[in-house]
């Protein structure tokens, strides 16, 4: 209970000094997206590439990682197959499925994995399936939507290498796996960059929030509901479903598996979002309401399983 709150506390802290930072106005009109192209392109790049050099990518081999991929799988596919169907577009789309299975693993996720599950790395499954798996395929993806149909073949295969996000990653995972050592001076000035992806992220959150309207209406009234219903019910109850029928996990091995797929939406979805220009209000709205939901979810499910 106190990691749940603790660490809804810290970014709800943020976000309001975002909020109070664009109603005053002392970061220009530009500072939401002076905030998201520095988290975007220098930033979260940054913060990426140190975590996943230094991980221990065999952690995420095991039973747990084929739930979180599993019950991941399963929101977005759910949310792919409406938006096909209601043709809500590619880009939005894709959003929208991002919206419904990527948790918060980073800045709320290891709080409540040191509070709630009692330890920190077991948060690490799903933090470097998102990062490796995940993020590369859907910013391609993105990048792909904004593609001139008449684009060379080769420069299309190419476009992963054109993100920084992703660029970021794969060469955080080719350090990792080639077992090499950053030396100091390199990697301490990285670090220090990628410490304000985070805070930046937020901030840029908080500053949207400047005159909008209610959550949860207008033209993206469907496609946020449903993303928050897949995220807070749905994605977690998928994924005690695997775990307990399919897998045979119980006791704190359930927990961890449950309460990590009922965390909310990551805020880096808004970043981007706001980088290619799609679905801002989509990914915004879907970051705040799955945020609040996943509060009382959370506590439930630790009150009944653990």
């Amino acid at each position: 209970m106190q990691g749940v709150l603790s660490g809804f506390a810290v970014i709800a802290v943020v976000i309001g000094v975002g909020y109070l930072l664009g109603r005053g106005g002392h970061l220009g009109e530009h500072g939401r997206e002076v905030l998201t192209k520095l988290a975007f392109h220098v930033a979260s790049p940054a913060l990426l590439f140190t975590m996943l050099a230094q991980a221990d990518l065999s952690v995420i081999f095991s039973s747990r990682l084929l739930v979180t991929a599993m019950s991941t799988a399963a929101a977005a596919g759910v949310f792919v197959a409406v938006g096909v169907v209601r043709r809500w577009g590619v880009g939005r789309t894709t959003i929208g499925a991002l919206c419904s299975s990527y948790v918060n693993s980073g800045n709320l996720g290891i709080p409540i994995a040191v509070y709630v599950l009692g330890d920190a790395s077991l948060v690490a499954p799903v933090l470097l399936f998102q990062l490796i798996g995940v993020t590369p395929v859907a910013l391609t993806i993105l990048d792909l939507s904004d593609e001139d149909a008449k684009s060379p073949l080769w420069r299309r295969l190419l476009t992963p290498l054109r993100n920084p996000i992703a660029v970021g990653s794969l060469a955080g995972v080719t350090v990792s796996a080639s077992g090499l050592r950053i030396p100091g001076p390199v990697l301490d000035p990285l670090t220090l960059i990628g410490n304000m992806s985070v805070p930046a992220v937020l901030l840029a959150f908080g500053i949207s929030l400047c005159g909008s309207t209610m959550p949860g209406r207008g033209a993206d009234r469907h496609p946020v509901l449903l993303s928050v219903a897949l995220k807070s019910v749905g994605q977690p109850t998928a994924a005690w479903a695997l775990a307990s029928g399919v897998f045979g996990l119980h006791g704190p091995q359930l927990l961890d598996v449950v309460v990590t797929s009922a965390l909310p939406a990551a805020q880096n979805l808004f970043t981007y979002a706001s980088s290619y220009g799609v679905g801002e209000r989509l990914a915004r709205d879907s970051i705040l309401l799955s945020t609040v939901a996943s509060v009382p979810v959370l506590v439930v499910i630790a009150a009944v399983l653990g």
